[in-house]
């Protein structure tokens, strides 16, 4: 094919990705192939709402009406060995973020607050490479403690990778999601992190998988990736299969190598996870860290309103969100009830 044929070919998809979808996606609940997401993000800014439209019915028909709502809190901030450019809580460059631990009390008091949201869901974060004996002791007590609490919320993780023996603890703890986010396509992912692979991350997320655990994993928009790497990434995410992908959008952070990064605009992310929505269709989208920054004035109802079908309320780690009750407000006013906590705790 001539380069001038490929074009028109590109051209009429690009023209007819959205009936296309509607068909292949919404009728049959079949996720976009990587040419077919590419026509989506190259979508003109004209098509958005068109393009939003179609993902809220995609998520509607194929997940239906109800949010999840879920809290995060650092069990250890700080002073992790990992170079992932983008995070402030590497010890490997000068930023603000100093090492510290939450003790157990201070674990029980922020699940007791995060199931007092309306969230579902809480997720105990550490800043490590993976997860040593002191932070599985670490964790094993803090879930214990939230039980002895009388707090049913249900219990994710996020530590870093595994090995089989770890994944095995965990279930045995009863953590019931594991977070381990693939971060950007495998083919960008040598410009984000060079002292660990992406083969690395996803054969932890197979044990996880293979372990019962539900997989969450998404990434972070906005790191210097191209189209062509957006669209790669949401395709790798549909084959991990995930019950959920978290949509984070990067906010520069002081003394990290992505410090000068310009944050997406707010157009562009919302076509992101339009696009996101039509590769993954039963899949759980989380809005997460930076979308205030993004969305600004845009705002998280047309994200809302675009596909996105879970929410992490209140901050985000190292970085500020917006008051939990903000969001509990706009998903009232959306009609959009909160999932109920699961039966089979």
């Amino acid at each position: 094919m001539t380069a001038a044929a490929e074009r028109t070919q590109d051209a009429n998809l690009a023209e007819d990705i959205l009936a296309i979808a509607r068909e292949q996606v919404l009728e049959r609940g079949v996720g976009l192939a990587e040419e077919q997401v590419l026509a989506v993000l190259r979508l003109a800014d004209d098509r958005l709402d068109d393009l939003l439209a179609l993902a809220h019915d995609v998520r509607m028909r194929w997940c239906g009406p109800e949010v999840e709502v879920e809290g995060i809190v650092s069990l250890k901030t700080g002073g992790c060995p990992e170079d992932c450019h983008f995070c402030s809580q590497s010890g490997r460059f000068p930023t603000p973020v100093r090492s510290a631990w939450l003790d157990i009390p201070g674990l029980v008091k922020a699940a007791r607050q995060t199931k007092a949201t309306g969230a579902t869901e809480f997720c105990i974060v550490a800043a490590v490479r993976g997860p040593d004996k002191r932070l599985l002791s670490q964790v094993r007590d803090g879930v214990k403690a939230i039980r002895e609490d009388g707090n049913d919320i249900q219990i994710a993780c996020s530590l870093g990778m595994l090995t089989q023996d770890q994944v095995d603890e965990l279930v045995a703890m009863g953590v019931h999601r594991y977070n381990h986010n693939l971060e950007t396509a495998r083919s960008n992912f040598a410009n984000v992190v060079t002292t660990h692979s992406w083969e690395e991350r996803w054969d932890t997320l197979r044990m996880v998988a293979e372990a019962g655990m539900e997989v969450c994993s998404g990434g972070i928009l906005g790191m210097g990736e191209t189209e062509e790497q957006r669209a790669e990434f949401a395709v790798q995410l549909a084959e991990l299969d995930p019950h959920e992908v978290p949509m984070n959008f990067l906010i520069p952070q002081p003394g990290t190598p992505y410090e000068d990064y310009e944050p997406i605009g707010g157009r562009e992310a919302l076509k992101i996870v339009a696009a996101f929505r039509l590769a993954m269709p039963r899949t759980m989208l989380r809005f997460a860290g930076g979308r205030e920054l993004t969305l600004g004035d845009l705002g998280a109802e047309k994200g809302m309103l675009g596909g996105v079908n879970a929410i992490i309320v209140g901050n985000y780690l190292t970085n500020l969100g917006r008051p939990a009750q903000q969001d509990l407000d706009m998903l009232a006013d959306l009609k959009m009830p909160i999932k109920a906590i699961s039966d089979t705790i």
